[in-house]
């Protein structure tokens, strides 16, 4: 789904983060808009729609802002791109910002899943065929972080949780793993390699502990 508001400042369209994972720095991707997908307001976004738009201001020139608020700046875009499928964008919320700082626990809860591109509309043309409205070019200028998603396609793919402590990523190592607690220790003071040199080597099973390991590290961060 997609929705659409027109008026004096421009337009709005919204997309959903989804569910992923906020890097421990508070940065996230995903798609800011999907191009080829009909939305409620019968507009589809075109391939090369926000090129001119880019290469004029940046990824640096595009706000990222909450609920579309221009007083509520929450971070930077440090990447904005098209590729085939859509807007990509990359960006970081600022940690020294308390709306930042809400808006990466939200995002952490899956409390907030949306994306909205603020921008104004240069060129389009109506295809009465399919009956819709195609934007062959777009003036952008902000992105938020939004509530409520309209185009469940497009979604972030990245909001890593923080790094765990060493506490915690003992305990992993031993329940989850099955590494005795010298094992994890070993793990944790000289590293994976230091272990598996020793005992997959001796083994001649090098999959063995790094599955294990690789597995409890994807359990590690789906419960983070």
């Amino acid at each position: 789904m997609n929705a659409d508001f027109r008026s004096g400042m421009g337009e709005r369209k919204f997309v959903e983060l989804g569910g992923a994972d906020v890097e421990a720095d508070g940065t996230f991707s995903g798609y800011a808009s999907l191009f080829g997908k009909v939305d409620l307001a019968k507009d589809v976004v075109e391939r090369g729609a926000f090129a001119a738009s880019l290469r004029q201001r940046g990824a640096a020139g595009v706000r990222m802002l909450f609920q579309h608020d221009p007083d509520q700046p929450i971070g930077t875009w440090t990447e904005i791109r098209e590729d085939a499928r859509g807007l990509f964008v990359r960006g970081r919320l600022a940690g020294d910002v308390a709306r930042a700082r809400e808006v990466l626990a939200l995002l952490r809860g899956k409390a907030l899943d949306g994306l909205s591109i603020g921008f104004r509309t240069v060129r389009a043309r109506a295809d009465r065929t399919a009956g819709v409205r195609r934007i062959l070019e777009a003036d952008l200028w902000e992105i938020s972080v939004v509530t409520f998603p309209m185009l469940p396609e497009a979604r972030v793919a990245q909001v890593k949780g923080r790094l765990p402590t060493v506490r915690e990523f003992e305990r992993w190592l031993t329940r989850d793993a099955g590494l005795t607690r010298s094992d994890a220790r070993t793990v944790i003071a000289r590293g994976f390699a230091h272990l598996t040199r020793g005992r997959d080597a001796a083994s001649k099973n090098a999959g063995g502990l790094a599955g294990t390991i690789r597995a409890a590290t994807r359990l590690m961060r789906k419960e983070i």
